[in-house]
């Protein structure tokens, strides 16, 4: 692999570039960002060689990233598959397959793009926040694999195996509704939450004082930025609507075992929740 272009040179292309660069899976790293800052910051941190222009990156890349927002991918992709050859790979790393996969699934380049997802990701963004094993140990998904081209695909599993994840398979709409119910409602859990401690605790040094770990780890993801998150949600809405209503349904049963000072049912609540040690150890 000579050229690789990064898109999106925030915390997960960014985090990317790095690892790929250090394992030499790729000679070159070309940047691609309407973020000037976002650029200039990444080249001096290593994380890519030069900055170019999209149609420039394209016309000498064998790979091209897409690390953006899902709906500016949904918008991009479509003018990066116009430009790419039968000799090059394009592929995304959203957190939404499904809507993605259907609005290109007739171009006539489609078998050169693979649509995938790392699952990592932390509430910081920019290229500062990039690290160099960010995925090691970690999940990586690629969607309906029989759509994309056997080079292509090989290529994309290389670009994982690199990354030290662990590869995964499966068709778009289930993953879909996967991530809403493992990823994208830890999100809305979140944001509500600290939503909910904001308006209820006015003092925000006694927030600070007294938030235990619990607490922190559980509304860091409040952190994450909505230009990233908004999208998500629209993009998943029907999947993320029916995870919300079971979320709600749950959060309802725990109120009212306390109303009703039922503290058994609440007892049956958390024996209940407590299987998921078995599964996430």
């Amino acid at each position: 692999m000579n050229i690789t272009s990064i898109i999106g040179t925030g915390l997960i292309g960014g985090s990317m570039a790095l690892k790929l660069k250090e394992k030499g899976f790729t000679e070159r790293v070309i940047g691609v960002d309407n973020n000037l800052e976002n650029l200039a910051q990444a080249k001096d941190l290593g994380i890519i060689d030069d900055a170019l222009s999209l149609e420039e990156a394209i016309a000498i890349s064998d790979l091209i990233i897409l690390a953006i927002p899902v709906d500016a991918v949904k918008k991009l992709l479509p003018k990066v598959l116009d430009l790419v050859t039968d000799f090059q790979t394009v592929m995304d790393v959203g957190s939404t397959k499904a809507n993605l996969v259907h609005t290109i699934e007739q171009h006539k380049n489609r078998k050169r793009y693979v649509a995938s997802h790392p699952m990592w990701g932390t509430e910081n963004s920019g290229p500062s926040a990039a690290q160099h094993n960010a995925f090691t140990g970690k999940a990586a998904i690629i969607c309906n694999p029989e759509d994309s081209a056997k080079d292509a695909l090989e290529l994309v599993k290389k670009v994982y195996e690199t990354l030290e994840m662990n590869l995964l398979f499966m068709d778009a709409d289930a993953h879909d509704v996967h991530t809403a119910y493992i990823s994208h409602i830890s999100h809305i859990t979140s944001y509500a939450l600290a939503n909910t401690v904001l308006e209820k605790e006015r003092e925000e040094d006694k927030i600070f004082q007294l938030a235990s770990s619990g607490f922190s780890s559980t509304v860091r993801l409040a952190k994450s930025h909505p230009e990233m998150w908004v999208p998500i949600f629209r993009q998943n809405k029907e999947n993320v609507l029916d995870v919300l209503n079971e979320h709600i349904s749950q959060l309802r049963k725990f109120k009212s075992a306390l109303e009703k000072e039922n503290y058994e049912f609440l007892e049956e609540l958390i024996v209940n929740a407590n299987r998921i040690r078995g599964i996430l150890k």
